[in-house]
């Protein structure tokens, strides 16, 4: 049976294949994934599982490495949210009003500064509207005015 057979019954990767081959067992991922890699490539060439994890176990303590896949050292999390506050709730909840303050107060200031501008137009643009206006008001009847009316209305100030 080749190895292509074996990777595709198995779901093991060909490299692995020909680590286990070979007893060449550093070159597995490690862990239990070497005791279930051998134990299904056992299963898959009609070998007996139990004397080939054996085999691997021995090969193990020849070698001085640990036999159990189980890591006894225990792990620390490193999540950030572990660790101790190190500023006060309260000091917490002060700024963040504060800032809102300081943004609203830039909010208010902007619509502000908007009004005042949109207020402030230049005096030839406030002529012609107030000559618009006059023109424009029911109380001029455009039947009274003579022809040349609309050239005082339109003409622009010399100034």
């Amino acid at each position: 049976m080749g190895l292509r057979e074996i990777c595709d019954q198995t779901r093991i990767s060909v490299h692995y294949l020909e680590a286990i081959e070979a007893g060449d067992f550093k070159r597995l991922p490690g862990g239990v994934f070497n005791r279930s890699f051998i134990k299904a490539y056992a299963k898959c060439v009609g070998y007996d599982e139990r004397k080939a994890i054996e085999g691997y176990t021995r090969y193990l303590r020849e070698h001085g490495e640990s036999t159990d896949d189980v890591n006894t050292h225990p792990i620390h999390s490193k999540v950030y949210t572990d660790t101790p506050a190190t500023r006060s709730p309260i000091l917490t909840v002060v700024l963040a009003i504060l800032i809102l303050a300081l943004l609203t107060a830039a909010a208010l200031a902007a619509l502000y500064w908007f009004q005042q501008r949109a207020e402030v137009t230049p005096a030839s643009e406030k002529i012609y509207v107030s000559m618009y206006n006059d023109l424009t008001s029911s109380t001029n009847d455009s039947r009274q005015c003579s022809k040349h009316d609309h050239i005082r209305y339109f003409r622009r100030p010399d100034f």
